[in-house]
């Protein structure tokens, strides 16, 4: 018997529900939503507007770097060196600036350099076959040390004559009194979208992620496409460096400590595989928002902040025991 029209519309309405109802995104910003009703009615100062505008204004310094190591770990790979290299750009827009050079002169340096480490990553995994591990480790203390250097371990606050220009970069609202950092980061969003879904160089990262030796028998450029998506790792890591500088004011060598794992806990909260082959972008920022609104809410519950990792710890092993059970019945 011949399907009709409007079965097939069933049929298909039914397989995006299906698939959105399996998709651990769409539970992970259920779960954003309800922590967010209970905030709101059992404290008074979560849905104020000045909360409110904290919480999207730090949640996207996590996120924009989350972009790019979502594009990492869907080839399989993993990036310990971001919080560092943040540091390192940061410290670089800060010393050129204070030197006097203009904050465009200062941008293009700051972000030359998190080019050049992500070219150095990428170049030691895809052609010398290191473990992404093991280098992205070794310059996460290289990066940290060169801040060092280059600041002579010492606070940058004055950024030349572009000063108040940078600070309006990272600290200003341009448009409908939306923090520039939360348009940053949506349009980086949409970007990093787009290329995922609609570009080829978005299907060979799958491709890699899902099963690197298949994809270089089919012709797919494994190693530029490695060395590509590890520096627009570190490019994320240098703009969200430039953005937290303008929003700071000042700049000290702990800046990004840690970073790296707050950015891994939102790729994987938001859906993104450590195996490979599987993250989205706004799964990301799905990610990233859980782990703010669990660091703000517990300073208005007054629960010892010291928890702080507990809890996005505990967020992470769901979502990887997530990942496993939805593998396991896809098996089945």
């Amino acid at each position: 018997m011949a399907t009709t029209l409007d079965q097939t519309i069933e049929q298909k309405q039914q397989s995006w529900f299906a698939s959105v109802f399996a998709s651990q995104t769409f539970w992970v910003l259920i779960a954003v939503l309800l922590a967010c009703l209970f905030l709101t009615i059992s404290t008074d100062s979560f849905a104020t507007s000045k909360n409110l505008y904290n919480i999207t204004r730090n949640v996207t310094f996590v996120a924009i770097v989350a972009l790019g190591m979502t594009l990492v770990i869907i080839i399989g790979g993993i990036d310990l060196s971001v919080g560092s290299v943040l540091c390192l750009c940061s410290m670089i827009l800060g010393v050129v600036m204070h030197a006097g050079y203009s904050i465009e002169v200062g941008i293009a340096a700051s972000l030359a350099a998190a080019l050049a480490v992500g070219a150095v990553h990428g170049i030691l995994i895809a052609y010398l076959r290191f473990p992404p591990f093991v280098v992205t480790l070794g310059t996460l203390s290289i990066a940290r040390s060169l801040a060092m250097v280059a600041s002579n371990n010492t606070v940058v606050y004055e950024f030349g004559p572009d000063h108040n220009a940078l600070l309006a970069l990272g600290g200003g609202a341009w448009f409908f009194g939306i923090a520039n950092p939360v348009l940053y980061m949506i349009v980086l969003a949409l970007i990093t979208g787009f290329v995922l879904r609609w570009t080829k160089f978005g299907r060979h990262i799958f491709a890699i992620g899902g099963n690197e030796h298949a994809a270089r028998l089919t012709g797919v450029p494994v190693r530029p496409i490695k060395v590509a998506v590890y520096m627009i790792s570190s490019l994320t890591a240098g703009i969200a460096g430039i953005v937290q500088t303008g929003w700071l004011g000042a700049i000290t060598t702990n800046i990004g400590a840690g970073l790296e794992l707050q950015v891994i806990a939102a790729a994987v909260i938001g859906g993104a595989a450590l195996a490979g082959g599987v993250g989205t972008a706004l799964g990301a920022l799905v990610g990233a928002a859980l782990i703010e609104v669990i660091r703000n809410s517990l300073g208005l519950l007054g629960i010892d902040a010291f928890w702080q990792g507990c809890f996005i710890g505990g967020a992470i092993l769901l979502a990887v025991l997530f990942d496993r059970v939805r593998n396991f019945r896809q098996s089945d």
